[in-house]
C-alpha cells in the first residue's frame, strides 16, 4: 500500500509494509535517502495507519529535511573555502586563511570554521581539521560522560574515554571499564552523541545486549531508539568525511 503524508506545504509518499511481529503500534522509518517507510501490524485499517503517521508528521518531516541537508552538504570534500563541515549536527562553512608566517590553527567563529594554514593545500587543511575535531571530541566526550555518569547509580567514577578512528562503529566499552569512541561522532547531532555515551555507560552494568541492558537505556533515555535510528541513517555520511 502506498499513501501520502501531508504536513503544511510539504508532503511525503510512503510504503506500508505488513509486519507480523508488531501487535499494537506502527513502526516508522526515515531512511538515509529520505524515503519514508511504515510498518504496521497485519490487518491494520488504512484510517489507523494514516492517523498514526499524521501524529508523527512533524518528526517525520524534520528527519527527511535533516537527511536531505546532510546529503546536500556532506560530500565531496575538497577542503576549500565555502564547503560545509559538521560539528555536533550543525553545518559550518569552511574558511581557509593562507598566512605562511602565522601559527596554524582552527577556530569556530560565528558559524564558520576558520582554518589558518601556510598554504591552501587540501591535505594540510584536512590534517588541521582532523586534529581540531579530535581535540574537541576528547574534551566534549569526557565532560558529557562525566555528567551522564553522575546520574547513574552503578557508576562511582567516570570512566576514562579514549578515541579511535573506526570504519563501522561509534564506540565500545572494555571489560575493564574504559570507553573508546570514534572521533567522527563529534559531527553528529547532540542527542545522537548522548545516546552513544549512555549506551557505553550502560555496558558498565550490563556487558551484553540483554533485556536488562535495554531496560537501563529505556529508563535513562526513553527516546534512544529514535536517536539510534537517526544516527544509523547518518553513519555512512559522517564516517566517510
Amino acid at each position: 500500500m502506498r499513501l501520502t503524508l501531508r504536513y503544511g506545504a510539504r508532503s511525503a509518499d510512503y510504503d506500508v509494509r505488513d509486519n507480523p511481529g508488531l501487535t499494537a503500534r506502527l513502526r516508522i522509518h526515515v531512511e538515509p535517502t529520505g524515503t519514508l517507510v511504515v510498518e504496521a501490524p497485519v490487518g491494520t485499517p488504512e484510517t489507523e495507519i494514516r492517523a498514526g503517521v499524521q501524529k508523527r508528521a512533524r518528526w517525520i518531516m524534520d528527519h527527511i529535511e535533516r537527511f536531505e541537508d546532510f546529503r546536500r552538504h556532506a560530500l565531496p570534500r575538497d577542503y576549500c573555502s565555502g564547503e560545509t563541515h559538521f560539528y555536533l549536527g550543525r553545518r559550518h562553512k569552511l574558511k581557509v586563511l593562507v598566512e605562511p608566517n602565522s601559527r596554524r590553527s582552527v577556530r569556530l567563529v560565528a558559524g564558520r570554521l576558520e582554518v589558518t594554514a601556510a598554504s591552501d593545500d587540501a591535505d594540510d587543511v584536512r590534517l588541521l581539521l582532523q586534529r581540531w575535531y579530535r581535540q574537541r571530541a576528547l574534551s566534549y566526550f569526557n565532560v558529557r560522560t562525566a555528567r551522564l555518569a553522575a546520574n547513574l547509580p552503578w557508576v562511582s567514577v567516570p570512566p576514562p574515554v579514549k578515541l579511535l578512528k573506526m570504519k563501522r562503529y561509534w564506540g565500545s566499552c572494555s571489560p575493564r571499564g574504559s570507553i573508546t569512541l570514534n572521533p567522527a561522532l563529534i559531527k553528529a547531532p547532540v542527542h545522537c552523541v548522548e545516546y552513544v555515551l549512555l549506551h557505553e555507560l550502560c555496558h558498565l552494568s550490563e556487558h551484553n545486549h540483554s533485556p536488562r541492558f535495554y531496560a537501563l537505556l529505556d529508563r535513562h533515555m526513553p527516546g534512544w531508539r529514535e536517536a539510534k535510528e537517526e544516527l544509523d541513517g547518518l553513519s555512512e555520511m559522517l564516517l566517510a568525511t
